[in-house]
């Protein structure tokens, strides 16, 4: 452990999709504050999020939840070591406005500018509140843009064996909650009503990608659903939202699960980690709990608030990487579609 003379404080900013978040993290596992300013009211009503509305809120927001964050930690600006940002993947609106506020606050203040990875960051949530996890590890990253299943060699260090052929889990279920009247954000909804539901009630498809044995394909799941909603509506039979969203969501995680779980054992690792705001399901959280256990496997997760989009998994990681010497200029632009394990 450092001493508090050489303590790394990080200001890390967050603003891939549709929350505004800033916060100061100190030697990449202690949260010295942690602002969100939430978006989802105001896209609940369009039935998902919408880019510009997103980028707009965010040239809004940016400015007061970074210096909450400052004020919330007890630092000034002149305190932090780094200041690290999201720069990808994610909506590129979105993400310029974070990157641009981080690059007039490294070009002003002078202290070093890191990138980060918005997916190194939801697997870095894991070490805030694990103290004793280090890699190597595998873990499962399931949001609404992603699902990876990723062995983490070292800090930074990534290897992806598994992930979506076609929708990300989170996707599949914004898109069913859609189709069964729960609306938006479907995640969250599904996860509710399903606890009044049979998982057993309809049996959907697991699909399995040949030759692939690690990756997911959740579009035929999604598929089938639609399917068995139109044939209800064209027999007239009534439809039990929580049968369908406790079925669905058991599809799902049987996948998950099952792939996870195999690839833990197939690489020879006895720690599992799981990220993302998917990872804050409680079925799923339940299932992993159970196959790990029967099988001598260590879970690690994050409490459900580091799951979703926020800033303090960014400024763990970003003391990962400022710890390693990597610094970025003011050259650091917004990459959409950046993939893990790539740099600028």
């Amino acid at each position: 452990m450092l001493d508090k003379k050489d303590d790394v404080l990080i200001l890390a900013i967050e603003s891939s999709c549709d929350e505004t978040a800033a916060a100061v993290v100190r030697n990449g596992r202690e949260i010295l504050s942690n602002v969100i300013y939430s978006q989802i009211a105001l896209h609940t009503v369009y039935g998902g999020v919408v880019p510009e509305i997103a980028s707009r809120k965010h040239i809004e927001k940016i400015n007061q939840v970074i210096r909450q964050a400052l004020t919330e930690s007890g630092k000034k600006l002149q305190d932090m070591s780094a200041v690290a940002v999201t720069y990808g993947p994610g909506l590129v609106g979105a993400l310029l406005v974070g990157v641009s506020a981080a690059k007039a606050i490294s070009f002003a203040s002078g202290i070093p500018l890191i990138g980060v990875h918005h997916i190194e960051g939801h697997i870095s949530a894991n070490y805030i509140e694990n103290k004793s996890l280090e890699p190597p590890f595998i873990c499962l990253v399931v949001s609404g843009g992603h699902s990876h299943l990723v062995v983490v060699k070292d800090y930074g260090e990534y290897e992806i064996i598994g992930r979506t052929r076609d929708d990300a889990a989170g996707e599949a279920f914004d898109k069913v909650a859609r189709a069964i009247g729960l609306g938006y954000p479907g995640g969250p909804k599904i996860d509710n009503i399903s606890t009044k539901g049979n998982p057993d009630a309809i049996r959907f498809p697991r699909a399995k990608v040949v030759g692939a044995e690690y990756d997911f394909s959740f579009s035929g799941l999604k598929s089938a659903v639609l399917n068995y909603l139109n044939s209800c509506e064209m027999k007239g039979e009534k439809v039990n939202q929580a049968d369908v969203a406790a079925s669905f969501q058991k599809a799902v995680i049987d996948v998950l699960v099952e792939h996870s779980i195999h690839g833990v054992k197939e690489f020879g690792f006895d720690k599992f980690a799981i990220a993302g705001g998917v990872a804050s399901n409680s079925s799923l959280r339940k299932a992993f709990e159970k196959e790990c256990r029967e099988n001598g496997i260590h879970f690690y997760h994050p409490s459900p608030l580091l799951c979703t989009d926020n800033a303090a998994m960014i400024g763990t990681a970003g003391y990962y990487e400022y710890r390693k010497g990597i610094r970025h200029g003011l050259d650091l632009n917004a990459v959409p579609n950046l993939k893990l394990g790539e740099s600028v």
